[in-house]
């Protein structure tokens, strides 16, 4: 028997880079003291108000099919929603809820794209975008960002652009990195897109979770609302994670086209879950408020303890729940680093190099645990990296 093409374009070291974080689970399923800090979906739980406009909805029979874009009430909520976020006008035929946002993003990426097209995104990127890309039958085009600082270099995106090439997708801001693009770098993004008529994709998960400065739509740049999809969820901002619940904004004929291919693939999202997507809405500055400042306490603690640490460089994020680490200096490669850490310590970290060559000699750690584990995690793996910094040294001697 065989399978089609499309499991291998599905498959690769991006999906591989999952192992440890496959294991980290087992082992706490056993009852293994763990720090899993491979994944980005926190210890708290969602904010009360949503999960009992949830159940609310479950005993009042709320069980049934839903329209296949999602209620008009959710939908005029996500409009408003996103219009406060982007400083845009939007409708609700611009909107459709979808199962989260890699539902989003993969949906989109089968909408705009077919065989022998390009799409050209920087990196480090999230893990599922290659395979969403390769879904369709389009090539998936890496632009490095630089390795210093993670910033977009837009003479590199520009001579990736090729006559293939359909759309440019992005995360500001970004996981891993926790960069947030500036007006500058979005300006040049728009420029390009406009010059060789591309579509531009914005995967704006992390948007209320910016702990210095403001986020900024590439949507709401001039003549950009027309060729922009704009992806997002309450996955981070609410701690909805399991809820798999988010949205698209694009144009209507997108919006239409989508409409189609989620009476396939998904048909509706269950009601109750989006009356719980509702009530979050309606307390969308208050709860993101917390979330992020509860990130933003958890982002000090972590670089004030591995900073520490030998052999570490920590780079501090601008935004998001995800520190990127340099281990380089002690000398191991990054898989043998994030397997000796676990084996030894129960601290499971994820290689970052599956986001992208740029990202190599680096880890991601989430800030996902309480205080009081993260502190833990922290102290062993600078435990850890001050043994193998010493076995080091007493080699080299």
């Amino acid at each position: 028997m065989r399978f089609s093409p499309l499991v291998n374009r599905l498959a690769g070291e991006a999906v591989d880079a999952w192992d440890i974080h496959t294991e980290a689970l087992a082992a706490r399923r056993r009852g293994d003291e763990v720090f899993v800090l491979s994944v980005g979906d926190p210890d708290f739980a969602t904010p009360d108000a949503i999960s009992e406009a949830a159940i609310a909805a479950l005993r009042h029979g709320d069980t049934h099919y839903t329209e296949i874009p999602g209620r008009p009430t959710l939908r005029d909520a996500i409009a408003a929603h996103h219009g406060r976020i982007s400083g845009q006008t939007v409708r609700r035929q611009n909107v459709i809820v979808v199962a989260g946002a890699q539902n989003g993003l993969y949906s989109v990426a089968q909408c705009l794209l077919g065989p022998g097209d390009e799409a050209i995104t920087p990196e480090p990127m999230y893990l599922t975008y290659e395979a969403s890309i390769r879904a369709s039958g389009a090539d998936l085009v890496r632009v490095p960002v630089s390795a210093d600082m993670f910033r977009i270099d837009l003479q590199a995106m520009e001579a990736a652009i090729s006559p293939r090439t359909r759309a440019i997708f992005f995360a500001t801001p970004c996981n891993p990195t926790g960069v947030a693009m500036t007006l500058a770098e979005l300006e040049g993004i728009a420029a390009l897109a406009r010059k060789h008529d591309l579509w531009v994709v914005a995967d704006e998960v992390y948007a209320q979770i910016i702990f210095e400065g403001r986020h900024i739509s590439i949507a709401a740049l001039p003549g950009m609302a027309e060729r922009t999809v704009t992806v997002s969820s309450l996955s981070k901002s609410h701690a909805m994670a399991g809820w798999r619940v988010g949205w698209v904004v694009g144009p209507e004929a997108l919006i239409d086209h989508l409409d189609n291919l989620l009476l396939c693939v998904l048909y509706g999202v269950p009601g109750f879950v989006q009356e719980g997507a509702l009530a979050a809405l309606s307390l969308a500055c208050d709860a993101a408020a917390q979330v992020r400042e509860r990130y933003r306490r958890r982002r000090d603690l972590v670089i004030a303890r591995l900073s520490a640490a030998p052999g570490l460089r920590v780079r501090r994020p601008e935004a998001g729940m995800f520190v990127l680490v340099d281990i380089r200096e002690l000398g191991l490669s990054v898989r043998d680093f994030t397997w000796a850490l676990f084996r030894e310590t129960g601290v499971s970290v994820l290689d970052a190099e599956a986001f992208g060559p740029t990202a190599a000699g680096h880890v991601r750690l989430g800030f996902v645990l309480a205080e009081p584990q993260l502190e833990e995690a922290c102290r062993r793996i600078c435990t850890f990296c001050a043994r193998v910094a010493a076995a080091a040294a007493v080699k080299v001697g």
